[in-house]
């Protein structure tokens, strides 16, 4: 759907108007999982590579990227690709019920102690003088280098 807008010295400008909604039941679905509520957590305003992700909640790379693809489905997530490393960060839905719901759950975990301790992990590992072996040479989060 599209509506034609005209400026004062009659140009005409389409402005497109979002009509997408958000599936509710899959963007509920997708904050209703542990690991990837620890995800949303981990990622917070940065954007970060999938191997600090594995990294910090000590489990296998498939099993992170299942999860950041239910996260994309539901509108919640975009990735960047950079050489070989996968970059993940939160999206703003465009649904602004949706992402008041978001920003509320985000606001929830950083006041969690559980997610605190993941977010310390992360912060230690990334500005630790040397990376751990399994993520050396991987960017580091600009946040928090």
């Amino acid at each position: 759907m599209s509506r034609r807008i005209f400026i004062s010295n009659c140009v005409k400008i389409r402005a497109v108007v979002s009509t997408k909604t958000v599936d509710k039941e899959l963007f509920f679905r997708a904050l209703a999982d542990r690991t990837r509520l620890r995800l949303l957590n981990l990622m917070g305003a940065e954007e970060i590579c999938v191997c600090f992700l594995v990294e910090i909640l000590k489990t296998n790379q498939p099993k992170i990227s299942r999860h950041l693809a239910y996260l994309r489905r539901a509108g919640i997530v975009g990735a960047r690709r950079e050489g070989q490393w996968m970059h993940y960060r939160i999206v703003t839905p465009e649904d602004s019920e949706a992402a008041r719901i978001l920003n509320d759950v985000m606001t929830w975990l950083a006041n969690d102690k559980e997610m605190q301790r993941d977010r310390e992990r992360l912060v230690k590992v990334c500005c630790a003088p040397q990376l751990p072996i399994k993520i050396q040479g991987a960017p580091r989060p600009v946040g928090l280098a």
